[in-house]
């Protein structure tokens, strides 16, 4: 600001302005290019973790599917990243969610858990679900919501499986078979929809009647299967310790047996041959073989006794027994 004093004397308050020089707008530009070019640099490069799998796409459409690491791509807006978590197993709960915010973690959800089984009775049946990310590109694109379907085709078909199953077989001895053709079922389905999803795993959480009389009368049942496969574990056990004492007991009479029948047939073979060769001698001389068969006979009938043998031909009247005259000497 200028003006003039009572002298008529120009004076200034303000000092005058410089013009800015070329310097400095040059400055300016270059810094604010270098911005420009660094904003732009920094677009053309994305990174993926090692669980994830990245869908790029130029002007809309899918052009590639990087893996993990550092990749390039065109920038403002010609190319967009849309990244896809693969290599993680995500769950879904049926009938139930853990809520870890609140007091009550588990919390059941009615709608999803309660079902009616093929003999015409209600129970609460929970499923835990994992699955993962099979293609990427068919789960952003081929629908969309695919865990929606996921979870809606999961939940008939658990439904249509419990439908055609016994009370008993949900609460008791049939959850693994149910879990089998829930999945077979399920994994055929997603073949056909092919929304880049696949079933990994899904197992019966819960699952029991609506009231607690009912629940307490399964658990009796339970408690006396338990008890039956107890007593029956227990005979295997006892049986398997007594069988092989009797397998030995059983042996040691065979071998017994064995060894009485090879005596027998040695004791026959012996007689045979004793046989064969008293015939032989009797061939040769029959009288005297006759009553040497016939004092052996005598010896063997009256053992003990004293034999005398008279071989005269006088008429001498012969006192017998002679025992007592013959030792009296």
């Amino acid at each position: 600001m200028n003006g003039k004093d009572n002298s008529g004397r120009i004076f200034y308050t303000d000092p005058p302005k410089k013009p800015i020089g070329k310097k400095t707008v040059r400055v300016a530009v270059l810094v604010i290019v270098l911005l420009a070019l660094f904003t732009v640099i920094s677009t053309c490069w994305y990174t993926v973790d090692e669980k994830q799998q990245a869908v790029v796409t130029t002007f809309g459409k899918v052009t590639d599917v990087t893996d993990a690491g550092m990749h390039f791509k065109l920038p403002f807006g010609i190319q967009q990243v849309h990244k896809v978590n693969v290599n993680v197993y995500q769950k879904i709960e049926l009938g139930y969610t853990t809520d870890y915010t609140s007091d009550s973690v588990y919390q059941t959800i009615e709608k999803e858990s309660k079902m009616i089984t093929g003999d015409y009775n209600i129970v609460n049946v929970d499923f835990f679900v994992e699955y993962k990310v099979s293609d990427p590109v068919k789960y952003l694109y081929n629908s969309r919501q695919p865990v929606s379907i996921l979870k809606n085709l999961i939940q008939s078909q658990i439904r249509a499986v419990v439908g055609s199953a016994t009370v008993d077989q949900v609460l008791t001895d049939g959850k693994t078979d149910i879990q089998i053709r829930v999945k077979e079922l399920v994994s055929e389905i997603l073949e056909t929809y092919d929304i880049g999803l696949i079933l990994t795993d899904i197992k019966i959480q819960d699952a029991e009647p609506p009231t607690q009389s009912v629940i307490e009368a399964f658990k009796q049942v339970e408690t006396a299967k338990q008890g039956a496969e107890t007593a029956i574990n227990q005979a295997k056990a006892y049986s398997n310790s007594k069988l092989p004492q009797a397998e030995a007991e059983a042996d040691q009479l065979i071998q017994n047996a064995e060894y009485l029948k090879q005596n027998r047939i040695n004791e026959a073979v012996k007689q045979v041959a004793r046989f064969n060769a008293m015939y032989d001698e009797y061939s040769k001389d029959p009288e005297i073989t006759r009553i040497r068969m016939y004092y052996e006979m005598i010896e063997e009938t009256l053992p003990g006794v004293v034999l005398y043998v008279d071989v005269s031909d006088t008429t001498t009247e012969k006192l017998l027994p002679l025992d007592d005259f013959v030792s009296s000497k």
